[in-house]
């Protein structure tokens, strides 16, 4: 068990959650960790309790108001079991390939596939730290930009209707760089520069189109300012030195050598988040609703080397978000918490 409380095998998981009382006093406990705190009068006491069919009311002795422990939380007013949530909420951040709606409906035992597309969207909705950290500063970023969608046939030259997904990626040293380089120069052999680093943290963006204006904003959201930026040729990358960057490109010209050298760590990532929407999802994933998908691919990856903290990371966020309602979602107005595509 992790000192901080929650489980992390599969065994501590069903020991700690083994039905939805257990899950309705560790929910209270993220919302609330120094004790209930009544949100009408701000009252610091121990509430009056009672159970509904579909929630558990906790009153203020106050001023009486009654509170439902799922109130603004991406679980309020579901009827599905808060046992159910916590174990969706298990299999989505702890799974290295995550879960698909039809998956995920078979392994829950949920009788309506939409059930469990609206939970894995809630969820999702939660993955997004609200005012997270800007990456960068002493490490460098590689930016870059790819397309997502089936082939098109010819229109003219320029032409498509894929989606264009902007990244951005931190690069770290490996502790142990300096010792690989030695020893491959020791040996009289060349190690490649993927091997002396390793991807940090990462950022996703759903943009309409690539121009300056979308890749500064993108750029201004989510790098921190000095940090050196790498990229390809593209024009629309030039004038970013104003924004108080350190800019470092190379222009590629589907070079792979090149771009295998100069940006390996984000070329990597679409890789394998393009194989994650083939293999999971076979690519259905309607233009509306990548960023969400974008959102939980970039939650797991940088969490990937500690999976247990995402499953408590996600439910802590999902106590103090706001999830989609069925007509925001499936009508596409739904404004996804990394923003709106731009």
């Amino acid at each position: 068990m992790d000192p901080r409380g929650f489980p992390t095998t599969l065994p501590e998981f069903q020991k700690v959650f083994p039905n939805d009382n257990a899950c309705e006093k560790y929910l209270e406990r993220m919302r609330w960790p120094e004790g209930f705190t009544c949100p009408k009068c701000a009252q610091k006491d121990e509430p009056y309790r009672s159970k509904t069919i579909s929630a558990v009311i906790l009153r203020c002795r106050r001023c009486h108001a009654n509170i439902s422990l799922t109130a603004d939380t991406v679980m309020q007013g579901t009827r599905t079991p808060l046992s159910t949530w916590f174990w969706g909420a298990y299999l989505a951040t702890t799974q290295t390939l995550g879960q698909s709606a039809l998956q995920f409906q078979r392994q829950l035992g949920l009788y309506r596939y939409e059930t469990a597309f609206q939970i894995l969207h809630k969820l999702r909705a939660g993955m997004v730290r609200p005012s997270r950290d800007k990456i960068g500063g002493e490490h460098p970023v590689e930016v870059d930009e790819c397309f997502f969608g089936g082939r098109t046939r010819g229109e003219g030259f320029g032409i498509h209707h894929k989606s264009i997904v902007l990244g951005a990626v931190e690069v770290r040293q490996r502790k142990d760089a300096e010792e690989r380089k030695a020893n491959a120069e020791n040996q009289n052999k060349s190690i490649p520069a993927k091997k002396l680093v390793y991807a940090g943290r990462l950022r996703l963006r759903l943009v309409s189109d690539r121009s300056g204006e979308n890749i500064h904003k993108f750029l201004s959201e989510n790098v921190s300012t000095g940090s050196t930026v790498r990229t390809d040729g593209l024009r629309a990358y030039k004038s970013i030195i104003s924004m108080g960057y350190t800019h470092a490109p190379v222009e590629i010209f589907s070079d792979f050598e090149k771009a295998n050298s100069h940006l390996p760590m984000i070329h990597l990532v679409f890789s394998n988040l393009k194989t994650w929407i083939m293999g999971t999802h076979h690519g259905a994933i309607a233009r509306h609703h990548l960023q969400a998908y974008l959102n939980e691919y970039t939650f797991r990856f940088n969490r990937r080397f500690y999976p247990m903290t995402a499953f408590n990371s996600v439910l802590g966020l999902a106590a103090h978000s706001t999830a989609p309602t069925y007509d925001q979602l499936y009508s596409g107005t739904w404004e996804h918490p990394a923003g709106p595509c731009l």
